[in-house]
């Protein structure tokens, strides 16, 4: 398995990015991981003290200053990259009537436009290394709708066409570009923000009958990530234990 890579992971210090990070570092693979917060993680980057294979910049991706600075960071400090999972991800529950346009813009910003600027700050470094693994954040609500999450779900369906067409452009460059659709994935944000019913509701459809947990999406990721997913590009990896079956 190829290691020694740089991976830029945005979305980092989330449920699903700590776990992203985790299985990255024990592949001996160097992490840059981005988050909104620098006092988050601060907080955070403690779990791995002896590991200075993390590097940590708080950025929003949604700020095209905030993103040209992280692409900046990558260039100076390692010279390339490798892998770039766009993972960063907002998603309230709203009532679609009471929701304010202001509202409607930051879901489709954090969850679609930041994917396209943190790809677009990215791409010229991978290109002009010829290679790359481009892996975008989708989520398996695009399969189904949720009445409560119409800006998330049509940001995250949006991500699929992005991921599509992004494919097509990047294939004579050495670069794949994928995407992960997560069902609800009980990290401990969907905890304090869902309802045990909920989440009860969501065990009860799927094949598999227990929890999403973050670990769950690392291997498929891991695996967009690696040279076993060389000739695999512009498709989606639907990972929500049977909830959807395609």
């Amino acid at each position: 398995m190829n290691s020694n890579r740089v991976v830029l992971i945005t979305g980092a210090a989330g449920g699903i990015g700590t776990a992203l990070v985790g299985r990255f570092l024990s592949n001996n693979d160097t992490v840059l991981a981005t988050d909104l917060d620098e006092e988050v993680l601060k907080g955070w980057r403690p779990r791995w003290p002896q590991d200075a294979r993390i590097v940590t910049a708080a950025a929003d991706v949604c700020s095209e200053e905030d993103v040209e600075r992280v692409a900046r960071l990558v260039r100076e400090r390692f010279g390339r990259l490798d892998v770039l999972i766009n993972c960063a991800g907002y998603f309230p529950v709203l009532d679609f009537e009471a929701m304010t346009t202001a509202q409607w813009r930051r879901i489709i910003d954090v969850n679609l436009t930041g994917t396209y600027l943190m790809t677009r700050a990215l791409v010229p470094l991978m290109k002009e290394q010829g290679s790359g693994r481009i892996i975008n954040f989708s989520s398996a609500s695009i399969y189904t709708g949720v009445a409560e999450q119409v800006a998330y779900v049509a940001a995250k369906a949006g991500v699929i066409g992005f991921t599509r067409s992004l494919a097509h452009a990047l294939g004579d460059h050495g670069i794949t570009v994928n995407s992960i659709t997560p069902g609800l994935t009980a990290t401990q944000a969907v905890r304090d923000n869902f309802p045990e019913a909920f989440l009860q509701g969501q065990r009860d459809v799927r094949a598999l009958h227990r929890d999403e947990e973050p670990e769950d999406l690392a291997g498929p990721v891991f695996f967009l990530a690696s040279d076993d997913a060389a000739f695999l590009t512009g498709q989606t990896l639907n990972v929500d234990g049977g909830s959807s079956m395609h």
